[in-house]
Order: C-alpha cells, then sequence, then structure tokens
C-alpha cells in the first residue's frame, strides 16, 4: 500500500474517533518506561479512554474542521492523544492521577466540550468530578433542605396533634411535603435531562 493511502486510512481513523468524542487531551509522554506507559494505558482504558501515539500531521490533517481544529497549536513536539466519549473530563483526570507516579508526563493542551484549554486549563479542568458524582451532590443538596423542613412541619403537626387538631394538622403536612416534593423533583428530573444531552 503507498504511503499517501496509508496516510488516509490513519487520517481515517482518527477522525472516526473524534466523531463520538467529548474531549481530547494532548500529552507528552517521553522519557515514560514500558511500565509506566502499560500502566497509564490500562488505567485510561478502564476509565473508557482511547489512548495512542499518533503523528502530529495526521491529527493535524483529521482535527481541521471539526470542533477540535483549535488543538493544532499543541502539535508540536511528540504527542499522545486521549479522547473521552462519555465523560469529557475522563482523560484528564486519569492522566492527573498518573502524573504524580509518572512525573515526566506532561500535559500539552485539550478541547473539552468544544473549548480549547492550554496546560494550566487542562491541568484544572482534571479537578472536576465525574458527572455522576456531580449529579449526586446536586440532588443531595435538594434533598437536605426538603428533609429539614418536612422535620419542621412533622414537629408542628404533632404539637397541634397533642392539642386536639390531629387530623386536619397531619394532612395539611402531607399537602406542603407533597408540592415541596414535587418542586424539588420537576427542577432536577430538567438538570438530569440536560446533563445527559
Amino acid at each position: 500500500m503507498p504511503k499517501v493511502e496509508i496516510k488516509q486510512v490513519v487520517v481515517q481513523e482518527i477522525a472516526g474517533k473524534l466523531e463520538n468524542a467529548a474531549s481530547i487531551v494532548l500529552v507528552d509522554s517521553r522519557g515514560l518506561t514500558v511500565a509506566q506507559d502499560t500502566q497509564l494505558r490500562k488505567s485510561l482504558r478502564t476509565a473508557g479512554v482511547d489512548y495512542k501515539v499518533y503523528k502530529n500531521t495526521m491529527v493535524t490533517l483529521a482535527v481541521q474542521g471539526t470542533k477540535f481544529e483549535g488543538i493544532t497549536p499543541y502539535l508540536k513536539g511528540p504527542s499522545a492523544i486521549a479522547i473521552s466519549y462519555d465523560d469529557a473530563t475522563a482523560a484528564a483526570r486519569v492522566i492527573s492521577k498518573e502524573l504524580k507516579a509518572i512525573p515526566k508526563l506532561q500535559f500539552k493542551g485539550g478541547v473539552v466540550e468544544e473549548v480549547v484549554y492550554d496546560e494550566a486549563g487542562i491541568k484544572a479542568i482534571a479537578d472536576i468530578p465525574p458527572r455522576d458524582e456531580l449529579l449526586s451532590k446536586l440532588f443531595g443538596s435538594f434533598k437536605s433542605p426538603l428533609s429539614s423542613f418536612a422535620r419542621v412541619i412533622n414537629a408542628i403537626a404533632e404539637e397541634k396533634a397533642n392539642g386536639g387538631g390531629a387530623v386536619p394538622a397531619a394532612e395539611a403536612v402531607e399537602a406542603v411535603v407533597e408540592v415541596a416534593v414535587e418542586a424539588v423533583e420537576e427542577p432536577a428530573a430538567e438538570a438530569t435531562e440536560a446533563a445527559t444531552e
């Protein structure tokens, strides 16, 4: 197969991966031992991230006209590319963890959800928790005030119940809690739908 055809195959391979990508992160992996490189690849694979070394010219051709075109200035010197699909911050997060054990590994830049970041920006992205964890914290923040509100209303109802007005107070508590739950569940459901789109 002629060199031109081989290059086209590689460019198409990269472009195919980028079609469904949420982010790409470039790293300089010069000086890594075989064991370090193997560990890095294993960690990235476990997180659902593609990691491969391509020639800069091939990546430059593959990103032309795509949302990842902004990565081009960082394609200097040896580059390895990590491509995330489901979790946009996965590649940066996994590589950041590996940096502690592999100091020779360095971020070069990246594109996360169509925004271009330099080395410092990618390091900041690496500190963002996974989407599931963020959603869990969001729902937890909704639940806590609602639980406190329900306890207060319940205490008021019990107090009134001891004074003879048990049925109306209990019904009032149920009605207030039902309205409060609906008020929290609707925005939470909308937030979940927006996060998964």
